[in-house]
């Protein structure tokens, strides 16, 4: 057993973190909101360089559940979602007391298919039901096909909340993940591109909004020189703690990126002349992934099979992760509608997330390749 563990995905600190925080500290800002989170909302905003106003949260899973609320979701409506995502694309449905609407995955990018999506929509209008909203999700920094989801979300006019929880850095036909939708998500967790500690954003298209979501993240506080509330309200802020690690954490964004990218390159190289296995990896231009996790698919034979490569990478003390279970698996949202075929559940069945953090060093890949080659027998 190697006594260094390599693991999926950490942080990696750019050194600027405890000035920023320091400063929170000196002036005594150590709530939520305060200079921190305005500046690291204008970076954020810098960064997109578009009409995007983003509002620093204290997760990405609060940013969702805004999003529902802004776009007027309430009991019983019903929101198509991809199923091939984590649970934190799902879960703000049911705390609207709406009805999820799940979607199978399309081979390609992994990510909610174009077709049984609308198969979905159609069927849900048929029954009385047009869904309020669409959840569409850049699985593992991969974005979706989004002119076709658009397309299909602004002819049966469905706002698309664009999930891009995982998705900081990466690109469609040049614009930003993120700023693509209705409303863009983001999350700062832990594990992400870069971290907040724990945190998140909501991205908005107009100023009006950006302001209504901070509202609602502030507990719905009424402008009275007293506490007044006329409209339910929640604890989603972030903290000027937490702002003044993404402050220094915005630094090394695009070295991140790239560091992920080349991850991504030394497994194309390690992979490309083993059978069986295939690489999640874009195939036109107009895809450019941050590839946040790299992720494989292994054919399954008598002798070996994805669960098999994980044990050996565990006895290696490398982390890696079966891909997400589908949500229309999982036993708090199996009773719900889904559309599709199996392709989610295919990658569930047969995909492995790899060790891809930002600080893998070379003889850590050094030793990933060694336990990959060997298992098979390559």
């Amino acid at each position: 057993m190697y006594n260094n563990r390599i693991y999926l995905s950490l942080s990696q600190q750019s050194g600027f973190e405890q000035d920023y925080v320091q400063r929170a500290l000196d002036s005594n800002w150590i709530t939520s909101g305060g200079p921190n989170v305005d500046d690291f909302e204008n970076k954020l905003q810098d960064y997109f360089d578009e009409d995007s106003f983003i509002a620093a949260l204290n997760s990405g899973t609060s940013a969702i559940h805004l999003a529902l609320i802004l776009l007027g979701v309430k009991t019983n409506d019903e929101v198509i979602c991809q199923s091939m995502t984590f649970a934190a694309s799902a879960n703000p449905i049911l705390y609207q007391g709406a009805i999820p609407v799940f979607v199978d995955s399309e081979p390609e990018t992994w990510n909610i298919c174009p077709e049984s999506m609308e198969i979905a929509i159609k069927d849900r209008i048929k029954k009385g039901k047009k869904p309020k909203a669409i959840i569409a999700v850049h699985l593992y920094g991969m974005p979706y096909k989004v002119d076709q989801i658009h397309a299909i979300a602004d002819q049966y006019e469905i706002p698309v909340i664009e999930d891009s929880a995982e998705a900081l850095g990466s690109k469609y036909r040049g614009r930003k993940c993120g700023a693509l939708g209705t409303f863009g998500i983001l999350s700062f967790n832990g594990n992400k591109i870069i971290t907040t500690s724990s945190g998140g954003a909501l991205v908005c298209n107009s100023s009006d909004l950006k302001e209504k979501g901070i509202f609602y993240a502030t507990q719905s506080k009424d402008k009275a020189p007293h506490y007044q509330h006329s409209e339910v309200g929640y604890n989603y802020r972030m903290s000027n703690i937490c702002a003044g690690i993404g402050l220094g954490q915005i630094k090394i964004l695009e070295s991140n990126i790239e560091k992920r990218r080349k991850n991504h390159f030394f497994y194309r190289d390690v992979l490309k002349k083993i059978e069986g296995v295939k690489l999640l990896e874009s195939t036109d231009e107009i895809f450019f992934s941050n590839y946040w996790l790299n992720t494989i698919i292994v054919e399954p034979t008598k002798s070996r099979n994805k669960e098999s490569l994980r044990l050996i990478l565990e006895n290696a003390n490398i982390e890696s992760r079966p891909l997400w279970k589908p949500m229309h698996l999982q036993p708090i949202f199996e009773k719900y509608p889904y559309y599709g075929n199996k392709v989610a559940e295919e990658l569930f069945n047969n995909g492995l997330c790899l060790p891809s953090g930002s600080n893998l060093k070379d003889e850590d890949k050094d030793r990933i390749e060694k336990v990959i080659k060997a298992f098979f027998n390559c």
